[in-house]
Formats: C-alpha cells, sequence, structure tokens
C-alpha cells in the first residue's frame, strides 16, 4: 500500500467510494475468501476510506468556511448599524 490514491480513485465520488467500501466490508464480513483475497480486499477497503475521509474533509472545509464568512459578515452588520446609530 503506498498511502496515495490512485487516478482512479481520485475521481471517484463520495458516494461511489463509499458504496464500494460498503462492499467490501460485506465481503469481508462473509468470510470465505483465502487469505491473500482477503488482505487485497482490506487494502482496498483502506483506500475507499481514505477517499471517503478526504471528501469528508473537505466538505468539512467548505462548511467552515461558509459559517466564519456568515459570522464575518453578521459582524460587519452590527458594526455598520451601530456606526449609523451614533450619527
Amino acid at each position: 500500500m503506498t498511502g496515495k490514491a490512485s487516478p482512479a480513485d481520485e475521481a471517484l465520488g463520495y458516494e461511489q467510494a463509499r458504496d464500494e467500501l460498503i462492499e467490501v466490508v460485506r465481503r469481508l464480513e462473509a468470510g470465505g475468501t483465502s487469505l491473500e483475497e482477503s488482505l487485497a480486499l482490506w487494502e482496498r477497503g483502506e483506500e475507499l476510506a481514505k477517499v471517503c475521509r478526504r471528501w469528508l474533509e473537505g466538505a468539512r472545509a467548505r462548511l467552515d468556511a461558509a459559517l466564519a464568512e456568515e459570522a464575518e459578515e453578521a459582524e460587519e452588520d452590527e458594526e455598520g448599524a451601530r456606526t449609523s446609530q451614533e450619527k
């Protein structure tokens, strides 16, 4: 495992990666696979989990940025209202 996602993994959307990860987990839990196949599935699951994590971290960053912008705008509106009242 290289720790770096392949270009194909980078192109996966969150839902695609999540759905494939769910299938990998089901196959592992069902058993009946060879050790080699189980290891390959586990490695694939790790890569898919990283893809999902990156998507979720990106979504969190976008939400945080939007909330910070909203708070900044509200603060500016408050300052503007105070300045208008002082005049």
